[in-house]
């Protein structure tokens, strides 16, 4: 039983960081029809800066406690990178789909030399300090009280997101751009506007979720490549532009990662590419996505 709970909470937390890069990738796509590549490397970008911040932070007298602040503030900041990317996507918009996945897979090499040149091209890590926050032990059941406080962010970030989508003025004006830009532009809504926000919140979902997994994870140049197929699985399963669908592809996603890494793990990428191809075989537009017309 023991056993159960720990690949369940892995499962959760490896899904709750999945979930704000997924999430990031369905808000640009739903709003700007963009296949952004790059949001693994604003993960990656987020996961360097917040060993970089955090370290400089403790060495500077912050209190041990103060992590979980200090990642949110260095993903944040991390956000910063956002908008000048979107100046650049402004130029394939309305272009071929092909060529918006040509320019973001330059952008993931660019942002991979990039990271090299700043931090090198070895593994960096905090070293568990996560464990300042102690962890829950039953029998040989252990959880770190550190990945509860990320799961519970990554859920109250899915229900800031539900409530800023359907509840508030802006967030209805995003619906409207996805549903119609044409019809938007004509009704006077600042479009452009629109695009660098949403784009920007994408950057920030990616960013914070790259920096909330480092306490736990040693950042590398290949975590960029490696959450870039998680995301695409997390969409492909839950459906291209819904919310719902991320969130439940990235519990499906984790799940299968946690107890594959326990029970088989040769098999971890294996099940989640199994998974893929049958709801692309029984439902191609994913399970809570909406049929093309």
């Amino acid at each position: 039983m023991s056993a159960f709970g720990n690949i369940l909470l892995g499962g959760i937390f490896h899904a709750a960081v999945l979930f704000l890069v997924a999430a990031g990738l369905q808000l640009v796509f739903g709003v700007q029809k963009i296949v952004n590549l790059a949001c693994g490397s604003f993960y990656a970008l987020g996961a360097y800066f917040g060993i970089t911040f955090v370290t400089l932070a403790l060495k500077a007298g912050m209190p041990q406690w103060t992590l979980l602040p200090l990642l949110l503030v260095a993903g944040a900041v991390m956000a910063v990178v956002g908008p000048p990317i979107e100046r650049i996507l402004r130029t394939v918009y309305d272009r071929d789909e092909s060529f918006q996945l040509l320019l973001t897979f330059a952008m993931v090499l660019m942002f991979q030399d990039i990271i090299r040149f700043l931090w090198g091209a070895n593994p960096t890590s905090l070293d568990n300090v996560q464990l300042v926050y102690g962890k829950i032990v039953a029998g040989d059941f252990i959880v770190p009280v550190y990945n509860l406080l990320v799961i519970a962010a990554a859920i109250g970030a899915a229900a800031l997101i539900g409530l800023f989508l359907q509840r508030t003025n802006y967030g209805r004006l995003l619906r409207a751009t996805a549903e119609n830009r044409t019809m938007a532009e004509a009704l006077g809504v600042n479009v452009r506007g629109i695009y660098a926000a949403v784009f920007t919140l994408g950057t920030l979902l990616g960013t914070v979720g790259g920096a909330l997994v480092v306490p736990t994870a040693a950042a590398s140049l290949d975590m960029a490549v490696e959450v870039v197929i998680e995301a695409f699985a997390v969409v492909v399963i839950g459906g291209l532009g819904s919310m719902a669908g991320a969130l439940a592809g990235s519990l499906l996603v984790g799940l299968i990662r946690a107890g594959s890494l326990v029970f088989y793990p040769e098999f971890e990428i294996l099940a989640i590419y199994l998974i893929v191809i049958g709801v692309l075989l029984l439902k191609p537009s994913g399970l809570f996505g909406k049929p093309a017309a």
